[in-house]
């Protein structure tokens, strides 16, 4: 089965990439996205409570919620996930019960030593099976805690402990894969003309003739956008694909992004995204996205037209924090819902994210490590033609995992976009890499 996730985390990447702005930076909607889902796990888990334990629940979901200014708990947490509870809970127990072999997961809920919980053991049962619960760590624990389920990329926990935390959620996702087909080594001149990239660079990347994937697309968002895909690929079938969307560079960053989420649907199948342009319809010559030229071949087309497509992008790397409390990314109603599920006097809360990626000729890395705290007190805040895609100018990133069998079945995690990114700040080529 493929997991019905994509709607939901589309939505809720456009909420988290425009609260974030259009600087360089990387996220993993995701991570954020499964620490809601936990929380609706536990809400959905916990059994009803009795008058008197209901109104003190009440009033602890109100002090949360009116520390965070959200709506109510179940709710505005419901609104934040895009799907009702259960449907959220049972997506996370699919993703973390049956873990991606090219993405590390893990999430985590600590209780603050000497906390008592009134609940039996109802919200611990309808937790994933992997998701650690135990005694809340200092400050050394959740750093560790960070390092071991990020392969060493993130060295610390996004939010510092202190006395008034009450409970603690975490989630950790981490990948570390080499390209199938390597990229070849160009000169950053190929990024084009029009590009300050061009002029800043010395090398780039360009795609090898085979092994990647590219295309010119019409999107409803983003009007036509250049598409290249590398792809990673694990011995059981299981895999990863990184895909960079890039539009006119008028377009606001959050457009070419919700693209990028959409082509990411099918990118996971290798399929032909819809709305694929044929090169024999676009006119020859330069745009701000691509050079389209055309020469006599010898090819195989059923009608002698063969199209190519050839990519040309910058290395990258970025590492950033988000932070979360903004009402409408749900940890305020997630804060409220869990307290009550708790059973525990929660006023306030934080919700912080860090997260790092880098691109090369090689391969690509991503972790991303995202952190609440439940407090006590309200703290701080025949023919040929051949396209070259230029990624020359600030442009999406979604990397979507892929997970199928030798028979053909698909896994929970197929089609499940992991990390997105917007690009500003492009790199040159290491040395080491030419």
């Amino acid at each position: 089965m493929t997991t019905d996730l994509h709607a939901p985390l589309s939505a809720y990447a456009g909420r988290l990439h425009a609260t974030i702005g259009d600087r360089h930076h990387v996220a993993s909607p995701l991570g954020a996205w499964l620490l809601l889902a936990l929380s609706a796990a536990a809400t959905a888990g916990s059994e009803p409570a009795g008058d008197s334990e209901r109104a003190g629940n009440s009033e602890r979901a109100g002090n949360s919620e009116r520390a965070g200014n959200s709506g109510s708990g179940a709710e505005g947490l419901a609104a934040a996930l895009g799907t009702d509870l259960a449907s959220a809970a049972t997506v996370a127990r699919a993703l973390l019960d049956a873990p991606h072999p090219l993405v590390a997961s893990a999430t985590a809920l600590w209780l603050r030593a000497g906390r008592r919980t009134d609940e039996p053991a109802g919200w611990r049962a309808a937790l994933p099976a992997a998701t650690e619960v135990g005694t809340l760590p200092d400050q050394a624990g959740l750093d560790a805690w960070a390092r071991e389920h990020t392969l060493g990329l993130i060295e610390t926990f996004p939010l510092k402990v202190h006395p008034d935390v009450v409970f603690a959620l975490a989630s950790a996702l981490a990948t570390r894969i080499s390209w199938a087909q390597p990229f070849e080594v160009t000169d950053a001149r190929a990024l084009g003309p029009a590009s300050a990239w061009a002029r800043d660079l010395r090398r780039a990347l360009r795609s090898p003739d085979h092994g990647h994937q590219g295309a010119i697309v019409t999107t409803d968002r983003a009007g036509d956008v250049i598409v290249h895909a590398a792809r990673a690929q694990a011995a059981d079938g299981a895999g990863l694909v990184v895909l960079s969307v890039a539009a006119a560079p008028h377009v606001p960053a959050t457009d070419v992004l919700a693209a990028a989420y959409d082509l990411g649907a099918g990118a996971a199948d290798g399929a032909q995204p819809p709305g694929r342009r044929s090169l024999f319809d676009l006119p020859l010559g330069d745009t701000a996205l691509w050079t389209l030229r055309e020469e006599r071949v010898r090819t195989r087309a059923r009608d002698g037209r063969e199209e190519r497509h050839r990519a040309v992008l910058p290395c990258w790397s970025a590492r950033s924090e988000h932070d979360l409390t903004a009402a409408h990314l749900g940890f305020p109603a997630a804060t409220a819902a869990l307290a009550g599920a708790l059973a525990q006097p929660v006023q306030g809360f934080e919700a912080r994210q860090v997260a790092m990626a880098r691109y090369g000729r090689y391969g690509f890395e991503a972790a991303a490590v995202t952190g609440m705290f439940g407090t006590v007190s309200l703290p701080p805040e025949g023919v040929a033609r051949t396209a070259e895609l230029r990624f020359g100018h600030p442009y999406a990133v979604v990397a979507v995992a892929t997970d199928t069998t030798a028979d053909g079945a698909t896994g929970p995690w197929h089609g499940v976009p992991v990390f997105s990114a917007w690009i500003t700040e492009p790199e040159d080529l290491p040395d080491a890499d030419v």
